[in-house]
């Protein structure tokens, strides 16, 4: 058996060596290489978005991020009065997060008023499950919640590769390597086409989306792509999301 392996091994290696050849030569593989790079170079942060939106308000304020996994990603250098956490610590296992839960029991016992009686938030952060329809639950519950001037924030928003916006996280053999944004972007398009509230997306860190009643940061939009194609999206993404920059957002206050 020994030597019938050993035998056989050259040809195993060979066949190997083609198949990574053509895997790493595919132009459609490079593209997507090249895109994920310079989304992944993208600045500001989303922690520098958040604090900017943050400082807008002339009063102590308070913030809610729904996803934390580790603290120092993002959650510790957010600069508000009062702050909450909640995470169900699948990704990180110390989760030194206030509340231990998925954010549909988080908010279940928000309205029983089982916590944080009577609470209304400045700006909610929203990175847990990137999928549709978690994401968009979490908005629905996260709209109960915000005060009237204040923002509800997403990450994920802009995924540069369809690779990127897959649905399995744990499949990893792709362009996109260990980067997931999800379906998260099908989510905040459904709002985008929500005249009651005004959005637009930050071109940084994945795709910064901003929902928000009050402030005039963009306006909705008719709905189009009803079957949310990642192609249409791909191609049409600067108006589907109302894309812009840290410069033009800031410009906007």
């Amino acid at each position: 058996m020994d030597k019938l392996y050993r035998l056989f091994l050259p040809l195993n290696i060979i066949k190997i060596y083609k198949k990574g050849f053509r895997y790493l030569s595919d132009p459609i593989y490079n593209k997507c290489r090249s895109l994920h790079k310079v989304e992944k170079n993208k600045t500001p942060t989303r922690t520098e978005i958040l604090n900017f939106i943050l400082t807008q308000f002339n009063r102590k304020t308070a913030y809610l991020e729904i996803g934390v996994r580790n603290p120092n990603d993002n959650f510790s250098h957010i600069k508000s009065d009062q702050k909450y956490s909640v995470d169900p610590g699948v990704e990180f296992k110390e989760n030194p997060v206030d509340f231990q839960m998925e954010s549909d029991e988080f908010f279940k016992q928000l309205d029983d008023n089982k916590i944080l009686n009577s609470i209304k938030f400045d700006v909610i952060f929203i990175d847990g499950l990137h999928l549709a329809e978690q994401v968009d639950r979490d908005i629905i519950n996260a709209l109960k919640y915000i005060k009237d001037d204040g923002f509800i924030v997403l990450h994920d928003c802009n995924p540069p590769t369809e690779w990127h916006a897959r649905e399995n996280y744990n499949y990893g053999f792709t362009p996109a390597g260990g980067y997931w944004n999800g379906t998260t972007w099908k989510a905040f398009l459904k709002w985008r086409f929500n005249p009651s509230l005004k959005s637009c997306c930050v071109n940084s860190d994945w795709g910064v989306g901003v929902l928000t009643k009050k402030h005039p940061i963009g306006n909705s939009m008719k709905p189009k792509n009803l079957f949310f194609e990642y192609k249409d999206f791909d191609q049409n993404r600067t108006q589907y999301l109302n894309l812009v920059d840290f410069k033009q957002f800031k410009s906007l206050f």
